[in-house]
């Protein structure tokens, strides 16, 4: 029987089904930072049940970690509460955890792909929505309630719902200066927020085919925000040279073994989704936001549509902007180049590749955020660094940063930030904070100018 390729996946991994219901999905890698882990660590402490597989548990310190002076001790109380009961937890346990100032330290869908724990045909959780970075090697991921996290503490299992299969299909050759970011908020603006409920995507055509491996993890990462369970593209060459060699990849005749499975991966030429969409790459340009979800985006050289409706309304008066608006032009002070969706070294070579020789905008704020201490390293090792402090911008240490505020590294109130982040919902940089969501490219345009660019001009 033809399968797709979530089918694949999700099938290799059911442990029992309860009649007419639900399935007991065996998790391989289980993911954990320090916010959603406490409180699933308690229960097992109060209901006495070990953590049933320790060494299938990768632990980081990112949401609520400083960006700046990661040597000297939190400031911040919270903050440095939930650091050490998260070493604390970890060590109990005898869990590898990556803490503040560990060389392997980073955003947790950012370390664990570039370290190979991310491998295809993998089912992956977090405790975090955006767990659907690593389908993008063709591994079933998604992200997790609190308890949840306490049901794979102690099974290594979760009890789910099989969900629905989709495919969208993107062909055709991407225009200049259209990234991976644009593409994913292109589908979104077409499809909305909601389309993808009850459904994990699987992304294919061209334009997914010719993507880096960072790309399909920005196209993945976004996909919960169509409301999806998470995306997944099908693992070919480019996603075996990519894992090839890292830390934990399978080495010598397990490297073989796993890449014969790998390859049987993708779905099969006859398998059914439920539901299938096909979009032109021609028809994609740079994208922006303009409202306070990922749905009201639009080229950035388009106006602000007129829509009568009370949500749509909501979201521009809490933006300041008004129907019938460019967007091309608007001032902004803030640009915050980072978060578990663009915070990779492909990320920042685009944005050394425009600021070079040129310089920020005395009235912008900018921040490079890197994902990981390995991409803060490669930064350095490849000269990035002294480009963006030449043309003013301030690289800051790994960590999720601005992207929902827990740390230091928030937008004050009614402040613009062109953000290469993934959500741009009311408050997520900080309370009364305005996000306008784009590609690292248009971002490092918005901070040498000052205002949103329509960078299309610029390249053609």
């Amino acid at each position: 029987m033809s399968k797709t390729l979530f089918e694949k996946v999700w099938d290799a991994h059911v442990v029992d089904t309860i009649e007419d219901g639900p399935q007991i999905l065996y998790i391989d890698k289980h993911l954990i930072h320090e916010v959603t882990s406490p409180q699933a660590f308690q229960e097992l402490e109060r209901r006495n049940i070990p953590v049933f597989r320790p060494e299938e548990i990768v632990a980081t310190a990112d949401h609520n970690t400083p960006t700046v002076d990661q040597h000297l001790p939190v400031k911040d109380e919270l903050s440095r509460k939930q650091l050490a009961q998260l070493s604390e937890n970890c060590k109990k346990n005898n869990i590898k955890l990556y803490e503040l100032g560990h060389k392997y330290n980073g955003i947790v869908h950012v370390i664990a792909p570039e370290l190979g724990i991310t491998q295809p045909g993998m089912t992956i959780v977090c405790g975090d929505s955006h767990t659907s970075t690593h389908g993008a090697f063709g591994s079933i991921a998604f992200g997790i309630g609190t308890s949840q996290v306490t049901q794979v503490f102690a099974s290594q299992c979760l009890l789910l719902t099989k969900p629905k299969s989709m495919r969208i299909k993107v062909n055709g050759t991407l225009k200049n200066g259209v990234l991976p970011k644009d593409v994913i908020l292109y589908i979104i603006s077409k499809l909305g927020t909601n389309v993808g409920t009850g459904y994990f995507c699987e992304y294919a055509g061209e334009v997914f085919e010719n993507m880096s491996m960072e790309g399909r993890m920005t196209v993945c990462n976004m996909s919960i925000e169509m409301g999806a369970r998470g995306g997944m593209i099908a693992p070919d060459q480019t996603t075996f040279d990519y894992v090839k060699g890292k830390k934990f990849a399978p080495k010598a005749e397990k490297w073989k073994s796993s890449l014969d499975y790998w390859k049987t991966l993708p779905s099969d030429k006859a398998a059914i989704f439920d539901r299938k969409f096909v979009f032109d790459a021609e028809d994609i340009d740079p994208m922006i936001t303009f409202g306070t979800n990922p749905g009201m985006s639009i080229k950035v050289g388009q106006k602000i549509p007129d829509k009568k409706d009370a949500s749509f309304e909501k979201s521009l008066k809490y933006m300041n902007f008004q129907k019938g608006e460019a967007m091309a032009g608007k001032p902004i002070n803030y640009v915050f180049i980072g978060s578990c969706t663009n915070s990779r070294i492909e990320d920042f070579r685009v944005v050394a590749h425009y600021v070079k020789g040129k310089q920020k905008a005395k009235n912008v704020t900018a921040w490079l955020v890197p994902g990981s201490r390995q991409v803060e390293n490669q930064i350095e090792k490849e000269g990035l660094k002294d480009i963006f402090q030449k043309a003013g911008f301030e690289l800051r240490q790994p960590g999720c940063s601005a992207c929902l505020a827990m740390n230091d590294d928030k937008i004050p109130e009614g402040e613009y930030c062109v953000s290469t982040s993934n959500r741009n919902f009311e408050g997520r940089q900080g309370q009364g904070s305005r996000t306008i969501l784009a590609s690292p490219l248009v971002a490092a345009a918005a901070a040498i100018e000052g205002r949103i660019v329509d960078i299309t001009k610029q390249l053609n």
